[in-house]
């Protein structure tokens, strides 16, 4: 479904991604853990297309987003096939990143008729039969300062999903927010992995990354250290590095 191969990434002097590559099959739920400015928010963002990578290949449903050219520097596919590649990714954003000039409802709305050109029926529909999903259907005339950070987080994920995105991407999606409210995004995560969703999700949760992923990627320094089935990188006989890193806890 996704594949980044060898992608590597530099701001001025600094090498933020060294040769980073990720698989992730359809359906599958892979977990990003690491300690901060290990890269793992510089490849999300590479994977959607906010940031451009230096070199390396990214393919998305088995079409090319960037390769390395002949120069040594990753070229692009041309804007018009670049943004259809560019929508089968969602990403929701650690700060959520909503319209505050918007409603819930307005939020979810605007984009589907911005970028896929969906009536407003349409477009209310599909953000209605989400916000029912996240448990908001009664917020939809409300606005983002009234509400707290984890239904904020909540509208965000259902906005992500008003796209229809094959792959749908999460950075640190419960960073800021207490226990309680982390509870209650983590849930909507764990349903979207129930139903099969295909996600990365960049998490310091370490028992949500044990019991819902997949797969466990811990990267350190710009480098992908260990990739694994997550209950064995997070379990018992987790290495030396994850247990420097996690602790010895049980999660």
């Amino acid at each position: 479904m996704l594949q980044a191969i060898d992608i590597k990434k530099r701001f001025g002097n600094n090498e933020v991604l060294k040769g980073v590559t990720v698989r992730v099959s359809r359906g599958e739920v892979v977990a990003i853990i690491g300690r901060s400015g290990s890269g793992k928010s510089t490849l999300l963002r590479c994977l959607n297309h906010l940031e451009t990578i230096d070199s390396g290949e990214i393919r998305i449903g088995g079409q090319t987003m960037a390769q390395t050219g002949p120069d040594g520097r990753a070229q692009y596919k041309k804007d018009k096939d670049l943004r259809g590649l560019c929508l089968q990714m969602g990403l929701v954003f650690q700060d959520y990143n909503l319209f505050p000039h918007y409603s819930v409802l307005r939020n979810l709305t605007a984009p589907q008729q911005l970028v896929l050109h969906r009536s407003r029926q349409d477009a209310e529909q599909k953000a209605m039969t989400l916000l029912e999903k996240v448990g908001l259907a009664d917020k939809a005339g409300e606005y983002p300062c009234n509400l707290s950070g984890g239904q904020c987080q909540r509208v965000a994920i259902a906005r992500a999903l008003a796209l229809d995105p094959e792959i749908l991407c999460f950075d640190e999606p419960t960073s800021a927010l207490d226990p309680q409210l982390t509870q209650e995004v983590l849930s909507v995560i764990r349903q979207l992995a129930d139903e099969k969703r295909t996600m990365i999700v960049v998490t310091h949760e370490m028992s949500f990354a044990r019991d819902v992923a997949d797969r466990v990627i811990y990267m350190e320094n710009g480098l992908v250290v260990e990739d694994g089935p997550a209950r064995q990188v997070l379990g018992d006989t987790r290495s030396e590095a994850i247990r420097a890193f996690a602790g010895d806890n049980r999660y």
